[in-house]
């Protein structure tokens, strides 16, 4: 057994230390880590902000790019600089695919396959049944107002360019009374707002059989709960029917008016190689469903520019899509080849430079969009749950469809949600005036 292995079982500690914990990529991992800090908290643990204050730092890491897994290595080199002392603690998708190179990493003691992840502090600690439980962290003790809920992990798509199924597996779904018990918790805790995630959120219940499961799960979250605001993360559109936006007719305004459905292309042929169970007329048609049911709806999506075989012609008609379909928000990622996908072996590989320019152009198609979207609402009032201030000494928020309002107000605005009126924009934020 190689001795990364060996090493996981050979490191306890006591109740009462610190731990700092943190991620890159996806909602999913941000939701990983905020079950982490509540299961510290559970055996009498201090999670702390900052790492040179911890005794162990526990890092959730990506591997969906080349470049997230250099920035995992990156941030684990960083952590073990400003505290040589800390035990460092890796899982997550990197740490699972690429156990060789990150046990070699400085100060790490651990390496915990993401199939092992939910049983990280048990392992750590000991038995659950020797565990006494604390009050769980809040809001402010995490720094964030918003929570990250996991329902579903691993995936049963083929898409093409993903190592995520690799590295999570099959698709599963938690029981549902588990997620509302921990909704409850959160609630009690003072979060404000729950956000679902998973790898493919879409699939909810369809390992069990049920075809329509996230649409249930939402609903009893609506009907049992009394979150003030629910929203989704990302959704395949395949997993998305008319009926599905029928929800937030009945959700009172508690769901928030964000869709965020990946495109990855705009290209049919590119979409085919890419293994996408969509093209761009269906996905025009969701999009289209989407906004007449939902107004002042929120689409934001993916795009990757690059991927192998995307001649000039493919591009200009991914381009020419995107901008027919006027997003709020666009993430943009050139194609990374990944160990174990089958992209890695289709021909037309596309050079770096050209992936450069292809990503430049449609960052700045999609900051024109972001921008159009934003000044659609100028005049209205739209609720806001505030974070954190600003440093010019007013606060920051964000509306129910992902837009990000500024104020000014010498009150005390964290994790409160307000009826702004949006009066502006400066520096292209949205500036609101409290109700």
């Amino acid at each position: 057994m190689p001795e990364s292995e060996t090493r996981e079982s050979d490191y306890r500690f006591e109740t009462g230390s610190t731990v700092y914990l943190t991620c890159l990529g996806c909602r999913l991992n941000e939701s990983e880590i905020e079950t982490l800090a509540y299961q510290f908290s559970q055996v009498g643990w201090q999670v702390v902000l900052q790492p040179d204050q911890a005794d162990v730092c526990v890092v959730n890491t990506c591997t969906v790019t080349g470049e997230a897994g250099r920035k995992s290595r990156q941030l684990a080199r960083r952590l073990h600089r400003l505290n040589p002392k800390a035990q460092i603690i890796l899982t997550g998708c990197h740490a699972t695919l690429f156990r060789h190179e990150m046990d070699k990493l400085p100060g790490v003691v651990q390496l915990v396959d993401n199939a092992d992840k939910e049983q990280l502090v048990e392992n750590l600690i000991g038995p659950r049944s020797s565990w006494k439980a604390q009050s769980a962290p809040g809001p402010a003790l995490l720094g964030r107002t918003r929570a990250f809920v996991k329902v579903q992990d691993g995936c049963d798509n083929h898409c093409t360019f993903c190592v995520t199924t690799i590295a999570r597996g099959p698709g599963r779904s938690r029981p549902s009374d588990a997620v509302l018990a921990e909704v409850h918790r959160l609630v009690g805790a003072g979060y404000q707002e729950i956000v679902l995630t998973g790898v493919h959120l879409g699939s909810y219940g369809q390992d069990w059989g049920q075809a329509n499961g996230l649409f249930d799960l939402v609903h009893r979250l609506l009907a049992e709960t009394p979150i003030p605001r629910l929203r989704l993360s990302s959704l395949e559109p395949w997993d998305l029917s008319p009926d599905f936006f029928e929800l937030w007719q009945t959700g009172a305004g508690r769901l928030c008016r964000q869709l965020h459905v990946p495109l990855q292309s705009g290209c049919d042929a590119t979409l085919r190689r890419m293994g996408r169970r969509v093209t761009t007329a269906e996905f025009a048609d969701l999009v289209a469903a989407a906004r007449g049911r939902v107004p002042g709806l929120a689409v934001t999506t993916d795009l990757m520019v690059g991927f192998p075989g995307e001649s000039e012609a493919e591009f200009e008609q991914s381009y020419g899509f995107v901008e027919e379909m006027a997003f709020a928000r666009i993430h943009v990622f050139s194609y990374s080849p990944r160990p174990g996908t089958a992209a890695v072996h289709l021909p037309g590989p596309v050079p770096a430079q050209v992936k450069t320019i292809r990503g430049r152009l449609v960052r700045r198609l999609g900051e024109r969009q972001a921008a159009a979207f934003r000044r659609r609402f100028v005049g209205q009032v739209l609720p806001v749950l505030w974070h954190e201030p600003t440093r010019a000494g007013g606060w920051q928020g964000l509306a129910d469809n992902y837009l990000q309002v500024e104020t000014t107000c010498v009150l005390d605005l964290t994790n409160r949600i307000t009826p702004t009126r949006l009066v502006g924009l400066k520096n292209g934020v949205l500036q609101g005036e409290i109700i």
